[in-house]
């Protein structure tokens, strides 16, 4: 049970908000291939949570004196001791390598983009002591399982899935600026930085213009590939949840606001399907 909290199984947004994209990349993808084995679902489903854990765990290892620190974070494993850091960095190891594994079964492009994601993944806790806005080198990271899933089944590389690609990334950049709103003060006192510490007072501000552009990709998508207008209905919805999204955030419910992304990748990824597989 305390691997299964390590490893945030038990808060399983971020897997969500890792594998929505990712499935729209595979969707992309299989657009003007026709190539749709329920095995890449499986990988991309397999990939997100295997990917999201090792972030956590190796987060947790790189992180665990400044956890000590603050109150949202002291009562995680390895900050309050109910785990050794010889024993979090075996577990990193196993799901690392389980996470190999499932490069036995992808093309090589495919395991190309994915070892240089890997490197990322094991710098991402330290851009927090020298990069100003580490939500940017998260942003590409988790952002590029859309081209990871894309290369599954295509090499050609489109528009849509560049436009995809970094609209994901603006929109990582979002959630995870409303999402350090909730740790701004602690962040301050431990020397930890953040894109609301750099952006200050307009943080929420410029968050709001990410996610809008994230929809603004989504717009150029549907225009280049000549989907139905029932996807415009899709951005209707996804406009009503933001406007939500923006009154949680003006009330300081920054968690709430920030959790509610994972129904903005579920329907968007809703609408990518509905395109490509009934239309």
């Amino acid at each position: 049970m305390i691997y299964f909290k390590l490893a945030r199984l038990d808060k399983p947004v971020g897997i969500y908000l890792l594998l929505w994209p990712s499935l729209m990349g595979l969707m992309l993808g299989g657009i003007n291939s026709d190539i749709y084995e329920v095995k890449n679902f499986f990988i991309v489903l397999i990939g997100a949570i295997l990917v999201r854990s090792c972030g956590c765990v190796i987060n947790d290892i790189s992180d665990h004196r400044f956890d000590k620190l603050v109150s949202r974070t002291k009562d995680r494993p390895i900050a309050s001791g109910q785990i050794s850091l010889r024993e979090a960095w075996l577990f990193f190891f196993l799901l690392a390598l389980s996470s190999l594994g499932l490069l036995l079964f992808v093309p090589k492009t495919t395991i190309y983009i994915s070892m240089i994601i890997a490197v990322f993944i094991l710098l991402y806790p330290l851009t927090k002591r020298f990069l100003k806005a580490p939500q940017f080198f998260l942003g590409i990271t988790f952002g590029s399982g859309t081209l990871v899933s894309y290369s599954l089944v295509s090499t050609n590389l489109s528009l849509s899935i560049l436009l995809l690609f970094i609209g994901t990334v603006l929109w990582i950049i979002n959630f995870d600026t409303i999402y350090a709103l909730e740790d701004i003060e602690d962040d301050k006192l431990i020397g930890i930085n953040s894109t609301p510490i750099l952006w200050g007072d307009r943080a929420i501000i410029i968050s709001k213009i990410l996610h809008l552009l994230f929809y603004f990709s989504l717009l150029l998508i549907f225009y280049i590939n000549q989907f139905s207008p029932l996807f415009l209905a899709i951005l209707l919805l996804l406009f009503c949840i933001y406007f939500y999204q923006n009154s949680l955030v003006s009330q300081g419910k920054y968690l709430k606001a920030f959790k509610m992304n994972n129904w903005v990748g579920m329907i968007a990824s809703i609408g990518f399907a509905i395109e490509i597989f009934l239309i």
